[in-house]
């Protein structure tokens, strides 16, 4: 393992800031998302074609995410972070003006919101995966915790902003000003992306990032992680667009109540996510992820069949612990080599990402046939696929800078 020339405090004032990135992504996410039952009412729209226009959010990451490895290669990831927070700022007021005067602006804001949330989530992975192979011990998990912690105080905010009946304009346009004003100052603090010195990298480093990344898509391991993250951004990204209004539509609850149900599935993934690590130091990736995959599962079946709103939030609570540390345990894996990491966390981000093209619609299709709540279910066929794959996440042997905490399962060599 190379030596790290990179002194405590930097690294440390790089983990501060890494988490502020996460902190402000999940803060922006949530902010909006709190805000779609109003969103709908205001618009008129059915359970299908509010998935349609939810459908827009996934496409802008769709249309970013193939293009982020290039980008942060190109421009680094504290750049790239940086201006990726102004445009989703920008997302968020087109958004809190526009759906007062039609769906089309709002199309328009969350195709914006998308690109601009999908460059920013490799870029501060590809950050998060610096920081965590200089302290050389898993620390990824927390830095998805301090998005969760961001996506907990959204949704606490949104409903406070519901029951106080603050305009959703006035809401989105102060998230906006503080995303603006906060993400870009902080991240001048992050560390260079890759720990290994120029002379340790392989001749063929040099190669053209276009290249670079091309190869990344045809390696078994880096694809099959890319449809484990899928599998787990789908539970997570259901849960987060439709969970509120399936309290509302399938139990009859109030909108406060229906936030609040939100704010339940995200504050039991921030706490997966932040004492995951300990789990994954000591039973390795495998053995936790395929546990969680269970928890779920059973989560999700008490939150759709539950026969009251009580019981409801706690199925919505193992749900969301058994979701949360699949996604960045992926991201964590794909940047086991940290030469090769903004390219694969871009291909494994562009695959797990299709879920939140396809989440929005499904859930919205089969929610006309069946219900909201009842079409939920079909997020476990796809956790049992991720628990079937999930050997794919053992650590690279000899991988430059790869944290103690690796599988239990796999031998890897002492660094």
């Amino acid at each position: 393992m190379s030596t790290d020339s990179v002194t405590p405090e930097p690294v440390a004032a790089a983990t501060r800031a890494t988490y502020i990135a996460f902190i402000g992504a999940g803060l922006a996410t949530a902010s909006w998302a709190s805000r779609i039952p109003q969103v709908r009412d205001q618009l008129g729209l059915t359970p299908a074609q509010l998935g349609l226009v939810l459908l827009a959010v996934a496409t802008g990451s769709l249309i970013a995410l193939p293009l982020t490895g290039i980008i942060v290669h190109r421009f680094n990831s504290r750049r790239t972070v940086a201006a990726m927070s102004l445009l989703l700022a920008a997302g968020l007021v087109i958004t809190g003006v526009g759906y007062l005067g039609g769906v089309v602006p709002v199309v328009i804001g969350f195709l914006i919101i998308g690109f601009a949330n999908g460059a920013w989530d490799v870029a501060m992975n590809v950050q998060g995966a610096a920081v965590e192979q200089r302290l050389g011990r898993a620390i990824m998990p927390r830095f998805h915790a301090g998005f969760s912690v961001g996506t907990v105080a959204g949704a606490l905010i949104g409903a406070a902003m519901v029951g106080l009946r603050v305009p959703v304009t006035v809401h989105l346009l102060a998230i906006a000003v503080v995303i603006g004003a906060i993400v870009p100052v902080s991240v001048r603090r992050f560390v260079p992306d890759q720990v290994v010195e120029p002379a340790e990298r392989p001749a063929q480093a040099p190669a053209s990032a276009a290249s670079s990344a091309l190869a990344r898509w045809k390696e078994p391991r880096t694809l099959l992680i890319g449809v484990f993250v899928l599998a787990f951004a789908f539970a997570e990204g259901v849960g987060n667009d439709w969970i509120s209004v399936a309290v509302i539509d399938g139990y009859g609850a109030t909108a406060v109540v229906g936030t609040l149900g939100f704010a339940t599935f995200l504050l039991a993934m921030t706490l997966g996510r932040w004492f995951g690590p300990a789990l994954l130091d000591r039973y390795g990736r495998v053995a936790v992820v395929r546990v969680l995959c269970g928890i779920a599962v059973v989560g999700l079946v008490l939150f759709v069949f539950s026969p009251s709103v009580p019981l409801a939030f706690v199925g919505a609570l193992l749900w969301g612990a058994g979701a949360s540390l699949g996604f960045p345990v992926g991201m964590s894996t794909a940047s086991d080599d940290p030469v090769a990491a903004a390219t694969r966390v871009s291909v494994v981000a562009s695959i797990g990402y299709v879920a939140f093209l396809a989440g929005p619609p499904l859930i919205g299709f089969l929610g006309e046939h069946v219900g909201v709540l009842k079409a939920l279910t079909v997020v476990a066929v796809l956790l049992g696929l991720a628990a079937l794959i999930a050997g794919a996440l053992r650590p690279l042997p000899g991988a430059v800078g790869t944290p103690v905490a690796v599988d239990a399962t796999a031998e890897v060599p002492p660094a």
